[in-house]
């Protein structure tokens, strides 16, 4: 391990946490979990706790009443799961306020400003049970109807108290603001966008092929991902809400895997790239090798970082696949199939197939989490760019040396896509052998 200097605030910072947290901390627990499979034990993340707790000067909503314009935008929570909430995301403004909630557009856009969108965002609470698609009442018809909308709608909510005036922060999810259990839920002009209308029409259509459709016809893989949670998709009987984190990653994966079967049958790139991309002090650098599909991610996470608050050394962690894919979850949770999802759309863009790996340092500017839409859309967004081209890997590596902090022998190590090219000799290693032992091509 790479051994770091702590920031001398670090024995206050690690006063916050028990003992039992900071073994978890130090053993690289916290990244593995990233408060989503609460592996400790504890019943809430302690490391979100403490964000919680600091992001309680967002704005308050010192009302029961709220009127403004969805973005539109809906949350499905996971506790209490088979019943569990569904509602409305409204903000306290009116006008154009899509960008709130299109994770597409916020590339670019420093940290605070995606908090400040978020934190505007007023949850609504309805409990239904997950099966209750059709049956939940008035309430969950006008929240899946937000949900196939295609523009901001004119909302007017109605609490059972005022807001909990804290944002919510979760790796896997955008960050949200205050939330209330609902009591009313009045909706404006709608405009339904057809193609998710005509896909929730369809109670014959299968929820996957609804997904590859709507994404092959452009649409935004966050509205897909939004209407996928309120069960707009699937056999009738079949159609079930979905807690947002898990319909993030079932419409990532779904969409990766149809993309990885397609790019399979592609020929291969015909010289090594590297493509970088830098946001929140996160770096992401891709290399892709002239081989068939293999995709790696591997991420190294600094001391004072999000999952490594008190550590002292890199952490690094990453999950791999073949050819075939894979057949377990990732451990590395939703970022390993964001991520997938940007590769094998960019290698389906240019008609092609390739080993990629994805090396993701980051670095102690990455306070907060945001969401894993900050790995899909900063792996789109390098591989959207002009790639490094390099006729050996040994250029390549050194190439990325020159990029990252962490000395590239320790990546080789740690990673099966990389040893894989480097060690493992294909056909095309090896010179054709003609009549009489000569070498097809030679004089």
């Amino acid at each position: 391990m790479i051994a770091l200097p702590v920031q001398s605030s670090s024995g206050t910072f690690a006063s916050l946490f028990d003992a039992d947290t900071r073994a978890a901390i130090s053993s690289g627990l916290c990244i593995q979990c990233r408060g989503a499979k609460l592996l400790c034990g504890k019943a809430r993340c302690p490391i979100l706790v403490r964000w919680d707790s600091m992001m309680k000067t967002a704005p308050m909503i010192d009302r029961v009443d709220l009127d403004g314009s969805s973005p539109p935008g809906v949350f499905v929570g996971r506790f209490g799961y088979p019943k569990v909430f569904v509602g409305p995301l409204v903000p306290p403004v009116h006008g154009d306020t899509e960008i709130l909630d299109s994770p597409e557009e916020w590339v670019g856009h420093p940290m605070e400003d995606i908090v400040r969108f978020r934190s505007t965002l007023v949850r609504g609470m309805h409990r239904v049970h997950v099966g209750d698609v059709d049956r939940g009442g008035r309430i969950v018809d006008l929240t899946r109807e937000l949900a196939l909308g295609t523009s901001p709608a004119e909302v007017e909510v109605g609490f059972a108290r005022k807001p909990q005036g804290r944002v919510v922060l979760d790796d896997n999810v955008q960050p949200f603001g205050p939330s209330a259990p609902l009591r009313r839920l009045d909706v404006g002009t709608l405009k339904v966008d057809a193609r998710l209308d005509r896909a929730y029409s369809d109670t014959d259509l299968r929820a996957k092929e609804a997904v590859l459709d709507l994404f092959g016809h452009g649409l935004p893989v966050s509205k897909i991902q939004r209407a996928f949670s309120v069960g707009a998709f699937g056999f009738e009987k079949n159609r079930r809400f979905v807690p947002t984190r898990w319909s993030i990653t079932a419409v990532d994966d779904t969409i990766g895997k149809d993309l990885r079967e397609t790019v399979k049958k592609k020929p291969l790139i015909n010289e090594v790239r590297v493509y970088e991309a830098i946001g929140y002090d996160d770096r992401f650098l891709i290399i892709m090798v002239p081989r068939p599909w293999r995709y790696e991610l591997i991420e190294a996470w600094y001391p004072n970082t999000l999952w490594n608050p008190l550590g002292q050394e890199v952490v690094m962690f990453g999950d791999h696949e073949g050819f075939e894919g894979r057949t377990t979850y990732a451990s590395i949770g939703g970022c390993y199939y964001a991520a997938r999802l940007a590769v094998g759309e960019a290698l389906l863009r240019e008609g092609r197939q390739a080993a990629t790996v994805i090396l993701r340092e980051t670095h102690p500017g990455y306070i907060m989490p945001v969401g894993v839409w900050n790995v899909r859309e900063h792996v789109r967004a390098a591989l959207r760019q002009l790639p490094h081209r390099f006729p050996t890997m040994r250029e390549a590596l050194a190439h990325l040396a020159s990029r990252l902090d962490i000395p590239m022998e320790r990546y080789v190590r740690m990673s099966e896509g990389l040893q894989h090219v480097l060690y493992q000799r294909t056909f095309d290693d090896y010179p054709l052998i003609g009549p009489g032992g000569l070498e097809l091509g030679s004089s």
